[in-house]
This record gives C-alpha cells, structure tokens and sequence, in this order.
C-alpha cells in the first residue's frame, strides 16, 4: 500500500514541474470546505499455543470530517492545496485470554480524534475554465491522533489502556475528486480520499497488531476562488 501511493505522488510531482503550458492563466488563490464520513481500518491479532490463546482487536465506527483548504492555482491543469483535517471517531478495544480451566478478558470503548496538517499536490484533467474538473491529488504531512477512554469492563487480571493516550506520525494522502462550478467563483466539490500512517491504536493490542493506520473519507462541500 505504502509502494503505491509514493508512486502516485511521485507521478503528481513530476507533473507539477512540467513547463507552463500556453493556454495558462493567471496565479489564482482558492479556499474551501469539506465534510463528510470518515472510516477507519481495524486491526486484529492473535496467537495460538498449546496452553491456550490470545485475542486482541480494535473496532472502529464511522465517525465526522472536516477538511478545511486553501490553495493556488499554478499551471493551467496544477495546483497546491494546504489542509487541515479533523475527524473523530468512536471505537472498540477487546482483549482475551483463554487459559485451561480460566479466561480473563477486557474490553474498553474509547473515542479517537485526528487533527493532520497536508500538504498536497493536485493534477486537473480538464482546462479550469470547464465546468467539471476531475482531479488526482497526493500529499504529505503530520498527523495528530489523540484518543480518551469512556469507561471499560475488566475480567481478571488483564489491565486496561490508559484512559488518555495522544501520538503524532507521518501521514501519506492520495485523494480523488471532481470541482463542479456552481457561480463565477463558486465550485462544489466531492473527493475520497485515503490517507495511511503508523497504527497508534497498536500498543493497545496484546499480541500488537501488524497493520498501518488507514483512513478513509468521503467529502462533499464548497470552493471559492478569492
């Protein structure tokens, strides 16, 4: 997963550094709103032995987006967008144990929110004067990811998480979308977008999980050129 998006980044940058095409308009600065459903990825592990076993796993729920921008146009099909992106979702942390003659066991459900600063690189398929633009976009930045127990139930001697937990990682993002005008200086916009990082939600798993962190967002809102 990580090979392909470098590979669409890498594409997109060599796309922004192509000469400035005949046909270019001016440099035009844009700013927007997004928002939308947000989809986290889960991770689940386990171990088998012959004394027994092992389970641990996260269940994440679908949670809110919102994906403030500001960009410029560069290039008649290039631009550069700066985001802030903050999402909040709920989730489920389970570990179990099972034991000849005994099982332990807890479960704790606890609420997470990410709040990421990306830069991103974006390549139009059609000229900005046309009503529908399609986009490829792909991106870099920092992730903040901060998550607070609500309560758990314990079994045993198996301890719980820490009730408050914060990390901050790098993040890779590749989005797709389509600018549709709506005025003048009004477009809407709808993107998906998938963004992966390193899983914090791992070290609450016993055995840890394996996976990256991978975040899935459907967004739909306005921009406005200034």
């Amino acid at each position: 997963m990580w090979l392909g998006l470098r590979q669409v980044a890498w594409i997109l940058l060599s796309l922004a550094a192509l000469p400035r095409p005949l046909l270019a308009q001016d440099v035009r600065v844009f700013a927007g709103v997004v928002g939308g459903v947000a989809t986290l990825s889960g991770d689940p592990s386990g171990v088998v032995t012959a004394d027994g076993f092992t389970i641990s796993m996260y269940k994440p729920e679908n949670g809110t987006a919102v994906n403030a921008f500001l960009g410029v146009h560069l290039r008649e099909y290039v631009s550069v967008q700066a985001n802030y992106i903050w999402n909040q979702n709920a989730l489920l942390v389970f570990t179990g144990v099972g034991e000849p003659g005994a099982s332990r066991f807890f479960e704790q459900a606890r609420a997470s929110t990410q709040h990421a600063a990306i830069g991103d690189v974006l390549v139009y398929f059609r000229e900005r004067a046309s009503r529908i633009r399609p986009y490829l976009s792909a991106g870099a930045g920092v992730l903040r990811l901060e998550t607070t127990g609500r309560g758990s139930s314990v079994d045993g001697s198996l301890t719980a998480p820490s009730p408050n937990t914060a990390s901050t990682e790098a993040v890779l993002r590749v989005a797709v979308g389509v600018d549709v005008a709506a005025g003048t200086r009004l477009r809407l916009r709808y993107s998906f977008s998938e963004s992966v990082s390193k899983n914090p939600f791992s070290r609450y798993l016993d055995p840890a999980g394996s996976r990256g962190l991978m975040n899935f967002q459907n967004l739909i809102g306005v921009v406005l050129a200034l």
